[in-house]
């Protein structure tokens, strides 16, 4: 019993400490005072928790995988909320709204790709995330074709 003990607590200290070096970026970026590439930061830290979450999905710990996908939808709205808290217009600046654009587009494909991978059992978690994920892709589009309405 003791040594099944000492396993567990093991395993979980190494999950804990995979999960820490993804959850430490999302909290670098949120340090970074210039809102812009805050934004650009924390879509590194949403593509890097995906490639996470791929990792521990092909080690069959789902604990981890949700605990990725939900850090993917934080650092999809943390970049979103940055980037609106600018108040640039997208069309008279569009360097890192064209960024953000170009990630979530990209984040959006490799999340159908990964979708496509794993059993129908375990995609609920992801299929929560996409709409959110593509809402912001779409508001970030359309910022950068059409302006800010004033």
């Amino acid at each position: 019993m003791r040594r099944r003990l000492s396993f567990a607590v093991i395993g979980f200290c190494a999950l804990w400490a995979l999960a820490a070096p993804a959850r430490a970026d999302l909290k670098t970026a949120m340090k970074e005072p210039n809102l812009e590439k805050r934004s650009d930061l924390a879509l590194s830290n949403a593509d890097a928790a995906l490639k996470a979450a791929r990792k521990a999905y092909e080690k069959d710990d789902d604990n981890q995988v949700v605990g990725f996908i939900a850090e993917i939808l934080e650092s999809v709205e943390l970049a979103d909320r940055s980037l609106k808290d600018t108040g640039k217009d997208p069309r008279r600046s569009p360097k890192y709204f064209k960024r953000a654009e170009i990630a979530t587009r990209n984040l959006l494909r490799q999340i159908e790709d990964f979708e496509r991978s794993m059993s129908v059992a375990d995609r609920p978690e992801i299929e929560k995330i996409k709409p959110r994920i593509q809402q912001v892709h779409d508001q970030l589009l359309l910022g950068l074709m059409e302006g800010n309405k004033k």
